[in-house]
């Protein structure tokens, strides 16, 4: 026997290294599965998203939230509804938040509405070029106004590379809704703010109903590459094994 274990060509089986690749391979595939059926997860989410918002953006305007709601207002629950509400803009107290926009630079209008129970609500009235960013350069509506646009929900967190706001210096680079109206000193202000649909002049300025109602969806091709990751990761063991096993005989 002992001269048996010694025979030309007979090779001893590297079970260390055997044990070592077998935990990684194990490892990778409890990783890349994981991340497969997570991203698979995500795309039954967002396609509820999307079939939600859909619903949501085509649907008769109903009256805005009021001060009873304000606290259940969430992303979920609201945004992206229809709504329509009356009252008074108060154009002294307009902001301009810098954008990019297809035609260049660009700001959007947001215009504090008063409602006849004294809430305010900001109102996205839509962008205009750098040019007419000075309210002086272009009419204010003035008296009673009826209002529909989609409710959105205030943007508190800046995105990757956005500036920060700037309310000393009235600068602003992100809709936070709170942020505004507790610069202009609203106390009893919506933490929403409303997208203005198009006027009746598809050309005027601020041009309204330019809210981008457009979710990216690549879930699937996401999972589908985590599930390619791990059958890779099968085949390499398998691999290894084999060579392993077949240089032993």
């Amino acid at each position: 026997m002992g001269a048996a274990a010694h025979k030309p060509g007979v090779q001893r089986r590297r079970w260390p290294l055997i044990v070592v690749v077998t935990l990684i391979a194990l490892a990778g595939l409890v990783g890349f599965t994981s991340l497969a059926i997570w991203q698979v997860n995500r795309l039954h989410w967002k396609v509820a998203l999307i079939e939600r918002v859909e619903a949501r953006v085509h649907a008769a305007p109903v009256p805005a939230p009021g001060p009873d709601d304000w606290a259940g207002i969430t992303a979920e629950s609201a945004e992206y509804r229809h709504v329509t509400l009356s009252g008074t803009f108060l154009n002294d107290e307009e902001v301009q938040i810098y954008t990019p926009a297809d035609f260049g630079p660009a700001y959007w209008v947001l215009t504090p509405l008063r409602r006849d129970d004294g809430t305010v609500v900001m109102v996205n009235r839509g962008q205009v070029p750098e040019n007419l960013k000075d309210p002086a350069t272009r009419e204010a509506p003035e008296g009673p106004q009826t209002v529909t646009g989609l409710l959105r929900i205030s943007e508190d967190r800046g995105w990757l590379f956005s500036r920060d706001n700037d309310p000393e210096n009235g600068n602003w680079y992100r809709r936070d809704i709170g942020s505004i109206t507790a610069a202009k000193g609203f106390e009893n202000a919506a933490p929403y703010f409303i997208d203005q649909d198009m006027g009746a002049d598809p050309k005027g300025w601020p041009r309204g109903g330019q809210t981008v109602v457009s979710f990216r969806n690549a879930h699937l091709s996401y999972a589908l590459t985590w599930a390619g990751l791990a059958l890779l990761v099968i085949a390499a063991w398998g691999l290894f094994i084999w060579t392993e096993f077949r240089r032993t005989r």
